[in-house]
């Protein structure tokens, strides 16, 4: 679900999150005191946790289309780039890009779809009027549990809300997300809790 991670402004966030009790920041290191492990783990929306936004995560996110209309609620996951239905729909292997949770008969159905698009844009053209309303009608028949990959960069402050918002939630892949936060380094910043 989850790979390509890179996180960047760890070090100098800690650090920065001394300074509103410091007269010399130019004498402050990055080592972790219980100062900054309380204004890490304080409550969603005190913003005391505000050097959290200081610590950059990118990563690549596969996700099905259920899971990404839910995660576009955080004003803070911003999308750098995403594989596209709109422009690729009839392009993917229809076998491997839905999860388990999908009837196959959905699938069947979408590839019968497909390959009558297809037909038609050989027989009257992709721009024919014909092919236009087929594809309208493959990209609004496609169920919720297509799978698409996104290169997605947030924080530190924005996973704990998704953190303690989702960590519990129906969707399987909101969990699993959540179990990948708690890998992070200093996750428990996130979580509030260290591992043992």
């Amino acid at each position: 679900m989850i790979k390509n991670v890179e996180v960047y402004g760890l070090e100098q966030s800690i650090k920065a999150a001394k300074y509103p009790m410091s007269v010399d920041i130019d004498s402050l290191n990055s080592e972790v005191t219980k100062g900054v492990e309380k204004l890490a783990t304080s409550g969603i929306g005190q913003a005391h946790d505000q050097f959290l936004t200081g610590i950059t995560v990118q990563f690549d996110l596969t996700g099905t289309n259920k899971f990404w209309v839910e995660a576009e609620r955080y004003r803070f996951l911003y999308f750098v780039s995403s594989q596209s239905t709109m422009h690729r729909i009839t392009k993917f292997n229809l076998d491997e890009a839905y999860i388990e949770y999908v009837d196959f008969r959905m699938i069947e159905i979408m590839k019968d779809k497909v390959e009558c698009y297809n037909m038609a844009c050989e027989e009257f053209g992709a721009n024919s009027e014909q092919a236009k309303l087929m594809y309208l009608q493959i990209l609004y028949s496609n169920p919720a549990g297509f799978i698409l990959t996104a290169r997605m960069t947030t924080n530190y402050r924005q996973l704990k809300t998704i953190y303690q918002q989702r960590k519990s939630h129906r969707l399987p892949e909101w969990r699993e997300f959540c179990r990948w936060v708690d890998t992070l380094p200093m996750s428990y910043f996130i979580t509030g809790w260290k591992h043992e």
